[in-house]
């Protein structure tokens, strides 16, 4: 809530006016403890009191880039957007320095095109001191012109982007401004006048007489020549100023563009040595994969090559017995003689008969005058046992 702009306040250049301010350094704002003590619950009368306490001006510095009190009172005005004639009255102080500094900065970033040159230029006359804080956190004296010439000029101040204001001789063409008049004019026109008071002028009167009067006469081809003079030369001025303005500009354009371009070789070198770092991780990666499938292929053909040769092994030891086995059964046939054909096929038979015989034997009770169960019996009753039943 303490951070949302005031909800009867306007747009600004069509947009939110805090957004006029970069989100880093808004956000480094919110988080600073001036902006949380001191910006608490300000409005446009009691702001006053803490931009009469400022000592110095500035963006934010340091490593953590903390934002300045100027700062925190600039975003503040623009959450709270006072009324113009405030703003006004700011810049027309001339008692304390910073608040005409806050205001001018306050209205740069919010005021008309006619505005901002009606109200800042006056303020050329100011050669002031004041305290500009760096971004490493030194102090520098500049003076109050030095600023408001920033502030018309360049870009970029406070560590906030100005929004862009058009030339000052476009507003004179469309008639929007009148020719700005220095201060000094008054005094090299005076200084001009003194000059032509002290050349004598020669008068030849009617009679004859001649006398040498000096007197303060304006001729007006003179008064012409001279007004001609000096609108020439303001307009040379002017045109050097926006010529040098433009040519600055052209610089720092060119200073940004190379640095970008700086920049974005930079990130090319560093994006070209990540990928040939990855592609030799790829490629580390591929052979040692490539070599493991390798092994593990030989492995499996070795393995499945003792299989086989084993499966064959054991096939071969197979087929040998049965050979074997077919062998002998063929060399056992082939050496038997018909009789003991008839007697091993007698033989052959016994096992059926002995089988039958336990059969039919099972199915009657045993004889008590069978010679084995008598000395079956008699063994038993010599170890103490009971005669079988």
């Amino acid at each position: 809530m303490a951070n949302r702009t005031d909800p009867l306040a306007k747009s600004i250049h069509g947009t939110n006016p805090q957004n006029l301010v970069e989100k880093i350094v808004r956000s480094k704002i919110y988080q600073s403890t001036y902006w949380k003590e001191q910006c608490f619950g300000l409005t446009a009368e009691t702001l006053v009191d803490k931009a009469m306490e400022l000592d110095h001006f500035g963006g934010t510095y340091g490593g953590n880039r903390k934002p300045t009190p100027f700062l925190c009172l600039a975003l503040k005005m623009l959450q709270i957007q006072p009324d113009k004639d405030i703003v006004v009255e700011f810049i027309k102080n001339e008692d304390y320095k910073y608040v005409r500094v806050l205001g001018a900065f306050y209205l740069r970033l919010t005021g008309t095109v006619a505005d901002v040159y009606q109200y800042l230029e006056p303020l050329y006359n100011d050669y002031r001191k004041i305290r500009h804080k760096l971004s490493d956190g030194k102090f520098t004296l500049t003076h109050v012109d030095e600023f408001i010439d920033e502030l018309l000029t360049k870009d970029y101040s406070c560590d906030t982007a100005l929004p862009r204001i058009q030339k000052r001789w476009v507003l004179e063409t469309s008639r929007t401004l009148e020719p700005r008049r220095s201060a000094l004019e008054d005094d090299f026109e005076e200084e001009e006048e003194d000059k032509e008071d002290e050349q004598p002028m020669d008068v030849d009167e009617p009679n004859g007489r001649e006398k040498h009067d000096h007197y303060r006469g304006r001729s007006p081809t003179r008064e012409q020549d001279r007004d001609r003079k000096h609108e020439r030369h303001h307009r040379d001025r002017d045109y050097d100023r926006d010529r040098d303005y433009d040519r600055d500009y052209g610089r720092g354009r060119d200073r940004d563009r190379d640095r970008d371009r700086e920049r974005d070789r930079d990130r090319d070198h560093d994006r070209d040595r990540h990928r040939m770092r990855d592609e030799d991780y790829c490629r580390d990666r591929d052979r040692e994969r490539d070599r493991d499938g390798r092994e593990r292929e030989h492995r499996d053909r070795d393995r499945g090559r003792r299989r086989s040769r084993s499966r064959s092994r054991s096939r071969d030891r197979r087929e040998r017995d049965r050979e074997d086995g077919e062998y002998r059964m063929r060399r056992g046939r082939a050496s038997v003689s018909p009789q003991g054909r008839a007697e091993d096929g007698g033989s052959r038979d016994e096992p059926k008969k002995r089988k039958e015989k336990k059969e039919k034997g099972e199915g009657k009770a045993p004889d008590p005058n069978d010679p084995e169960i008598i000395e079956m019996n008699k063994l038993r009753a010599s170890l103490g046992l009971k005669p079988l039943k």
